[in-house]
Parts: C-alpha cells; structure tokens; sequence
C-alpha cells in the first residue's frame, strides 16, 4: 500500500536570519510564520498525510525547509549536502528520522552539493536542477543511487530562481507547470503547462486532485480549478519571503515499505 506520511521540522527561532539570494531581504515575522507553518502541517494531516516532525534545529535558520536534506525515491533516502554551507548541520536529524521509518539511507559526498529543492521526480524521471545549489557532482551521485532502481534522471539548468522547484514542478498527470519567466528550459519537460504566477509553479500534491498552493498564486489556482484540480489554498508569506515555497516546508514519502 502507498504511504502518506510527510516529514516536517517546525520553524527554528533565528528564522528571520535565513539566506536570501535571488530577491531583496525582507523583515519576516517569526510568530505569524510559526502559525502558517501550523495551519500548513494542520492541511496535509486534513488530507490524509501523517507529519513526522523531525528534531528541530533552533540554531539553523533555513531549517523548516525540510525538503532540502534529504531526496527520497521508493524507500531510498538520499542524505543531501547542501551548496549552503551554513545549512549542513540540518542533515543529522533528518537523517535520524528517515532511518526511524525504515529508510535505506544513502549520503552524497564531497565534492558533490545537491540541495532536495532541486529535485523534481514526475513518475520514474527524476529531473535534478544544476545551478547555484546543486553542482555537477551531485547530480552524477543522484544518478549513481537512484538509476540502479529503475529511476531516470534529467539534469536541468537553473539560473533564474534559488532552485529547480522554485520554477516548477508537476500535476499528477506528469505535466510540469511554471512561470515561464522563471524558467530556463521549458522544452525539457514533454509536457509543460505556462501559468500566470510565480508562486502557481509551486504545488503539492495531497492525493486524487488536491493540490496545496499557495495564496499568493490566486490565478492560478482559478485556472488549475477550472482544468478539474481542487486547489487546498495556505498562506506562506513569511516562508516566501526567504525563497521558500509550498514544496520545501515538507518531504511527502508515498513508497515507504511496511
């Protein structure tokens, strides 16, 4: 059977200290982000999902961006290692939690950097963004743990965003969607949807045709309602403002082995 459950880390108290690169530094209000992040756990439990909260890491302040420590394909954890050098230390617990659920764990080494935000996996195709987070090396070692499991991985250049999922990601049919202006090689993708928000290249995806996005994308959740989606709308501006987007604040694990 498909498992539901999804790693979360609730924000760490230095939050506001979070590295920004491609958009200017905003002032981010810690308590009103602790209450998106629990309204935001508080829609994937309504869903059907079951959060497994990871230590937190008060002294790391990117770390409720969970999805960037760790790659997940079936049952196999990859343990990333983040282009961010002040964002290494996130990984310990996170790989703790994943070995707790039964995970076969694997790690990338140096000199590889690869951050789980630029990881995008649309069946068995894993398209991996090489850019300012994710080098060469570590594309080759997603390659290296995951090709032997029947996966397929694309490497896709990134340069216009913080990482390949904060230009696109997928519907449950497989077609990839994103703004195009932040995308730099739409014709990758064999089947790509343009849609009119930034933030409308962000979902996740809850089961059948619930799709989180976030508020800030109305437009596009008007038009991914009107193609038969059920859009499940949560407000992020204070994860938005650090580059962060609906994807990072979980890992959705659905082939974990019982």
């Amino acid at each position: 059977m498909p498992s539901k459950k999804a790693l979360v880390r609730r924000p760490s108290p230095r939050l506001a200290e979070g590295l920004v690169t491609h958009i200017e530094r905003e002032k981010v209000d810690v308590d009103l982000a602790m209450e998106q992040w629990e309204a935001y756990t508080e829609a994937l439990r309504v869903h059907g999902w079951e959060t497994v909260e990871v230590e937190p890491a008060d002294d790391c302040p990117d770390s409720v961006f969970v999805e960037d420590t760790v790659v997940m394909f079936r049952n196999v954890a990859l343990i990333t290692r983040p282009g961010a050098e002040s964002r290494r230390a996130e990984t310990a617990g996170v790989e703790e939690a994943v070995a707790a659920l039964g995970c076969s764990v694997n790690w990338v080494w140096e000199p590889g950097t690869l951050d789980g935000g630029d990881v995008l996996k649309v069946g068995d195709t894993i398209y991996v963004g090489r850019g300012g987070r994710t080098n060469a090396a570590g594309v080759q070692q997603v390659r290296a743990a995951f090709e032997p499991l029947g996966a397929r991985v694309v490497a896709v250049p990134v340069s216009k965003v913080l990482h390949l999922k904060s230009a696109v990601t997928a519907l449950p049919d497989g077609t990839v969607i994103g703004h195009i202006p932040k995308v730099d090689r739409p014709a990758l993708f064999p089947r790509f949807l343009s849609v009119p928000e930034e933030a409308g290249g962000h979902v996740v995806l809850l089961g059948g045709h619930k799709l989180m996005i976030s508020a800030s994308a109305p437009k596009t959740a008007e038009l991914l309602a009107d193609l038969g989606h059920e859009p499940v709308v949560v407000d992020i501006s204070e994860f938005e403002k650090l580059e962060g987007c609906v994807t990072c604040l979980s890992v959705r694990m659905r082939e974990l082995y019982a």
